[in-house]
Formats: structure tokens, C-alpha cells, sequence
């Protein structure tokens, strides 16, 4: 009866395993099926008779993210369901060929023995042959991969030949190099999908856009668990930057764009060392992740934070405000806020015309920089004792300055505006008199975010909500190599190659973190 009670529990567990796989595979389906008829929607739009309300050139943009995100459900339902190495074939994308001109570069991966189990060496009876696209800077090659076969002449005891190397894209033709060099074109260099077709098209390579969107997808599947560990390790620090920056999304239903958004989370510890005030911190290179969202409401900046306490440095966009709250999960945040926003206001005044007042407040500011200036680099606590020192009684004169001169302004006037809003903010533009580890400015995420802007000229929008997500993900990972000095090329390839080869999980914060 044991065994029995035993074997019944066995097989509950596998009807219940089996019925989450088959609830996650149905999820999958559903998506499939949804991006599939957006695409449909989308080839309407552009080759049917009423296409008229948008460009019918820049749909090949919006192609691009949709057909990104198909293959990227695609590779997480094969991850959920893979098939049988055996009978696993490439999905039908429009594989190409690859020109004889092209060098090719041979591989042969030998057996692990050629001793047959008689004790009789082997001999070679044929072998599989594969050829895949590679990249090198300014010139294409092909890598062939050669694996011989082995019997032995003695006796008929089986065959012998090495296992084919794992790949990003099964039975596809690029290397891991080739995919990453895909995506620090179109994600660093602003080179939209269609335009590297044709670069490679003038090699006398045939790729279309769609291959290169499904080369892309995939790599932003396989890529996610990395993305999730930056993320994770960015939300350790307990002083963080963010801003957010529009990213247009394509809305076929109504033959234009909606308007989504990317926030950007960034750590930067080298204004200030590492020192014994630190608690540990300052030692940890810098980062940014991108977080794609359909709005900007706070609630959106409250989700991706998740996890983090401390203090965030922000602009004074009222969304930040809910963060402050004693019932968010984990706790308040203190929000810093943003010097180089309170001068902006008054700058934009001294440019309009003659602002004696703008142009009093600018120095004031100025004088504030030329202190941080003689001081970056040094402790958290140094920092603080100079700020202390010389800027807060330059503050203290400045918030009197500025109630006399409200008293005089209107507050509706341009001016009074821009007077208004610093008096507003002036608890969060204070807090770094108290703690050396905070800047003046936000102007760190806000460079994290000017390469997103390029891209977003050059594409001009993405085409799906899911597309703005994979966007967020391979972008995360290049700007951060660049904060860092690294080559993005060599670390998108060596990532890749890893997590083909088998990466540990469990490990996967060995590569959250580009090194030389």
C-alpha cells in the first residue's frame, strides 16, 4: 500500500508539472498569435489600398521590434518545451546563402576517442559539414565546421563523431560574433535593421530584415536573465540616479505613434572614492538599466525600484513624489533633487532677453559647481565637511535672496515660475549638504540617456511595446560596458558564446558586469 500511496503522489506531481508547462506553453501560443496578427495588420497598412496615414517606408521600422518580439517568444517557448536535438529545425525566417568569395575559416572537432570499444582504431566514413556567418571588423568570413566520422574497419560495434557545438540560433548561419556585432549596430551605432541589410547585401551577403529581427530577438531572450542581474546589482547601491525619456511606439489602429517611455536607473560611485563613511560602497563600477514602460506615471518608477532603499537623485517630475510615501514597500525613499533643472529654468529666462534676477541666480548656482569642482574625487566625508564649510552658507544667503525676491514677483510671471520651483525643491536641492556620496545634479542618468535619443531620431519609433522592452535590455548592457571603458563588441560576444555554452544560472552574475 506504500508503494502504491508512493506512486500516486509521483504521478500527481507530474500532472501538476505538466499542467503548469502546458498553461506556460498556451501563454506563449497566445503571444505568438497576437504578434503575428499585428504583423498582418502592419502588412496591410503598408501594401493595401488605404495606406495613406503613415509613411509606408517607415514600417519597415516597426517590422523590426514585432518581428524581435516574435522571435523572442519563440525562443522562451523552445525554452519551455525544447525539442529533441535530432528533430530540431531552424525556423523558416529567409536563412540566406553565403557567397563562395567569402574566406572560408575550417573548424574539425574530433571525437573524444577514435579507439572503437573492439580496441581497433577508427577511420573516417564521412562527416557533417556546417557553415555559419562570421564578422570580423571591415570584412566577413565564413566559419566551417567539420566533424568526421569514425567506424571501425573490424568490427560494426557503432559510430564515432563529436557533438555539434551548442548555437544562439539553431541551424542558423551566424556566429555569437555575428549576432553581437547585429546588435551594437542597431542599439550603440543607430544603424536601424533594414539599413545593415544593405551593408551586408553590398558584400554580396543575402540577409533580410526579418533574419537580422529574429537574430535580435533571440539574443534579447537569452539575454534577459544578464539584464535582470544588472538590474538587481544596480538596486544594491543605496544612492541611485533616474529619468525617464519618451520612447514612440507604433500604434497600427490608428495609423500612428503612442507615446511610450524609458527609465533609465543609474549607479555612479566616481565622483566620490570609497572611504571609511562609505559603508562598503564606492568600489563597485558604474551601471545603467533601461526599463521600458507604456506611460510615465509613478507607478511605473515605483515597480522597477522594487527591492531598492536609500536615496534617489531625480528631476522634479510630481511622479518620484509617491516614492516618498512611509507605506511603500520597503520603505521611503529620500528624493535629491536636480541643480542643473533649477538653472535651466533661469538660463532659458537669460536667453529671452535682459533677467537681472536669472542672471543673479546663475551665479549663485555657479558658485555652488566651482566648489564640487576642487572636491570631486575625494571621500564622502570630505565632501561633506567642504560642503558644510563653504557651500551651506552660500545656500543660507540664497534661500533669504530668494523669498525677497518673491515677495517682488508675480507668481505667475516667467520668472516668479522659475523662483517657485527651487523655494519648491529646496528640501531635496539641499540634501547634499549632509551626504557626500550625492551629487549636485542629475546629469549622470540624463548622459546615460542621450544615446537612447540618438536611436529614437534615427528609428523614429518602435514597433511594439515588446520591442521597447528588448530595446531597454541589449541597450542596458552596451551603455554600461561604455561607462566602463569596454569594448561592447567583445563583451556582447563573449556573453553570448557563454550562455550558449551552457552559463550557470546560478552564475549569472559573473556576467552582469563587463571586464576586460
Amino acid at each position: 500500500m506504500a508503494l502504491l500511496a508512493h506512486k500516486d503522489e509521483q504521478l500527481a506531481r507530474k500532472d501538476e508539472h505538466l499542467a503548469e508547462k502546458s498553461a506556460q506553453i498556451s501563454q506563449k501560443t497566445d503571444i505568438i498569435e497576437k504578434l503575428l496578427a499585428l504583423i498582418k495588420e502592419f502588412r496591410q497598412a503598408r501594401f493595401g489600398a488605404t495606406s495613406e496615414k503613415a509613411n509606408p517606408e517607415q514600417y519597415s521600422l516597426a517590422f523590426e521590434d514585432i518581428e524581435t518580439a516574435l522571435a523572442s517568444a519563440y525562443a522562451e517557448q523552445d525554452d519551455i518545451e525544447p525539442e529533441p536535438e535530432k528533430i530540431r529545425k531552424p525556423r523558416a525566417v529567409g536563412r540566406g546563402h553565403l557567397p563562395k568569395h567569402l574566406p572560408r575559416i575550417e573548424k574539425i572537432i574530433e571525437p573524444d576517442s577514435t579507439i572503437c570499444s573492439c580496441g581497433c582504431q577508427m577511420h573516417v566514413i564521412g562527416e557533417d559539414s556546417s557553415e555559419r556567418l562570421d564578422i570580423i571588423p571591415a570584412s566577413f568570413r565564413v566559419l566551417v565546421t567539420r566533424r568526421p566520422r569514425y567506424a571501425c574497419r573490424s568490427c560494426t560495434d557503432g559510430v564515432s563523431q563529436a557533438r555539434a557545438p551548442e548555437r544562439l540560433i539553431p541551424g542558423g548561419l551566424p556566429t555569437e560574433a555575428t549576432i553581437a556585432h547585429v546588435l551594437i549596430s542597431k542599439y550603440a551605432d543607430h544603424l536601424p535593421l533594414h539599413r545593415q541589410a544593405q551593408i551586408f547585401a553590398r558584400q554580396g551577403v543575402d540577409l533580410d530584415r526579418s533574419t537580422l529581427a529574429h537574430w535580435t530577438g533571440t539574443a534579447a531572450y537569452a539575454l534577459t536573465p544578464v539584464f535582470d542581474a544588472l538590474a538587481a546589482h544596480i538596486k544594491t547601491s543605496s544612492k541611485l540616479f533616474m529619468d525617464e525619456t519618451t520612447a514612440p511606439v507604433l500604434d497600427p489602429g490608428r495609423g500612428r505613434t503612442k507615446t511610450g517611455y524609458l527609465w533609465a536607473l543609474a549607479r555612479d560611485d566616481r565622483p566620490w572614492r570609497s572611504g571609511p563613511d562609505s559603508g562598503g560602497e564606492g568600489e563597485d563600477p558604474p551601471a545603467v538599466a533601461y526599463f521600458y514602460a507604456p506611460g510615465r506615471s509613478g507607478k511605473h518608477a515605483e515597480g522597477f525600484l522594487e527591492g531598492f532603499c536609500g536615496i534617489l537623485q531625480v528631476d522634479g517630475y510630481a511622479g518620484y513624489n509617491r516614492l516618498t510615501r512611509s507605506d511603500r514597500k520597503g520603505g521611503a525613499l529620500q528624493l535629491a533633487y536636480c541643480w542643473a533643472h533649477a538653472r535651466r529654468n533661469f538660463f532659458k529666462l537669460t536667453k529671452a532677453g535682459l533677467s537681472p534676477v536669472a542672471e543673479e541666480a546663475i551665479r549663485r548656482i555657479g558658485e555652488f559647481y566651482q566648489i564640487e569642482e576642487n572636491i570631486r574625487g575625494t571621500s564622502p566625508s570630505a565632501r561633506r565637511a567642504v560642503r558644510q564649510g563653504k557651500t551651506a552658507p552660500l545656500l543660507e544667503d540664497m534661500a533669504q535672496w530668494l523669498r525677497q525676491e518673491m515677495n517682488k514677483t508675480s507668481y505667475k510671471s516667467p520668472i516668479g515660475k522659475a523662483l517657485a520651483y527651487v523655494i519648491k525643491h529646496w528640501d531635496g536641492l539641499t540634501l547634499f549638504l549632509d551626504d557626500g556620496r550625492v551629487e549636485l545634479d542629475n546629469n549622470t542618468v540624463e548622459r546615460s540617456i542621450r544615446p537612447l535619443v540618438i536611436n529614437r531620431k534615427n528609428a523614429l519609433f518602435a514597433g511594439h511595446d515588446a520591442g521597447g522592452r528588448n530595446w531597454g535590455i541589449i541597450a542596458s548592457l552596451i551603455e554600461t560596458c561604455k561607462l566602463n571603458n569596454i569594448n561592447p563588441q567583445a563583451y556582447m560576444t563573449k556573453t553570448l558564446e557563454a550562455l550558449v555554452n551552457g552559463h550557470k544560472q546560478s552564475q549569472i552574475d559573473e556576467l552582469r558586469t563587463p571586464v576586460q
